[in-house]
């Protein structure tokens, strides 16, 4: 009888409420985009939790300097065999270096936080070049179609057939030299490695974007604007272009990590940032040598590269959810 009696009042109330909001007399909540986005992300525990984890990893590389310092730990490009044990071997973890050293006595953490910089340069630069180059040829390809089309696409095609570690190794070995390329302006380092990867990720964000605009220019409210004599400029800006934000920032947060390996990638194998200056990849390449004696040259840059690029998967997967939540990964 009281279960009977609750489930009357329930359904009583819940049309009391939409009388109420049908009559104008009970305000209703309007919630902006940004809104729904963060009420769905925020959900993610571990999205979340990726994210924070992200954002005291930019903290710490924008303030390594300081931190090194507070920890007192020496500049990463000091060399100190006294660092060294009896037998000129690295050091391990001690009150002075707690990460240990490296094969000629440079501090693990100073590098470590050195390295970091750089991925997350890299990453960023590299990746917002990409999106910027990318989105502006998907956008004139789709837009236009035709000849302008068929020209860029074919160039997409040609750049998508090669394979991009190889590609990057082209590159960066013809770029190696003293002089640079592009008569000295492009320099070996940071510079080769940020052309790489908007030369290699471009293509796929153009590709992207073209399928998203052929779409969304055949859709009501474009022909609506085009009838009201509205110009190509403003169709594609004012139409078309906030309609491509979602799948904009879903792809930049998953091309972020794939830039963040390739960086280490090319590093590892010699190309890319070049010594002194620390890299992650570069410090996986000098610790394959020593994991039997020096374990602990791997393991900071390693947990390093895999806790970052795990973060910005984990990112990109809960935003994806949050702005495409009715997508094929359903709960």
């Amino acid at each position: 009888m009281s279960t009977g009696t609750g489930a009357s009042d329930l359904l009583h109330a819940e049309d009391t409420a939409i009388d109420a909001i049908v009559s104008g007399k009970a305000p209703v909540a309007a919630r902006s985009p940004l809104q729904l986005f963060w009420r769905r992300f925020k959900k993610d525990k571990v999205a979340l939790g990726a994210g924070i984890f992200i954002i005291v990893l930019i903290v710490v590389a924008i303030l390594a300097e300081p931190i090194r310092k507070l920890v007192g730990a020496p500049p990463p490009n000091l060399q100190s065999t006294t660092a060294l044990d009896s037998f000129g071997l690295p050091s391990g973890p001690s009150s002075e270096h707690i990460f240990g050293v490296d094969q000629i006595g440079r501090d693990v953490f100073s590098r470590t936080l050195a390295g970091a910089r750089v991925s997350l340069t890299v990453a960023f630069v590299g990746t917002g070049l990409s999106v910027l180059f990318g989105v502006t040829m998907g956008m004139i390809a789709g837009f236009y179609r035709g000849w302008i089309d068929t020209l860029i696409s074919r160039g997409v095609d040609i750049l998508l057939a090669f394979p991009v570690l190889l590609l990057g190794l082209g590159l960066a070995s013809a770029c190696s030299g003293k002089d640079g390329c592009l008569g000295g302006h492009l320099q070996p380092g940071l510079g080769v490695v940020i052309v790489i990867i908007v030369v290699a990720n471009t293509p796929y964000v153009a590709r992207i974007i073209r399928g998203q605009v052929l779409s969304l220019r055949e859709k009501e409210f474009v022909e609506a604007s085009r009838s009201l004599g509205a110009s190509n400029k403003r169709i594609i800006f004012r139409e078309i272009l906030p309609n491509l934000v979602a799948p904009i920032i879903v792809y930049t947060t998953l091309f972020i990590p794939a830039n963040i390996l390739l960086e280490a990638a090319l590093s590892f194998l010699g190309v890319g940032v070049q010594p002194p200056q620390a890299s992650w990849g570069k410090m996986l390449a000098d610790a394959t040598g020593l994991v039997g004696t020096a374990w602990w040259y791997m393991l900071a840059p390693g947990m390093a590269l895999l806790l970052t690029v795990l973060a910005f998967n984990l990112v990109g997967d809960g935003m994806q959810d949050a702005l495409n939540p009715r997508g094929t990964r359903s709960k």
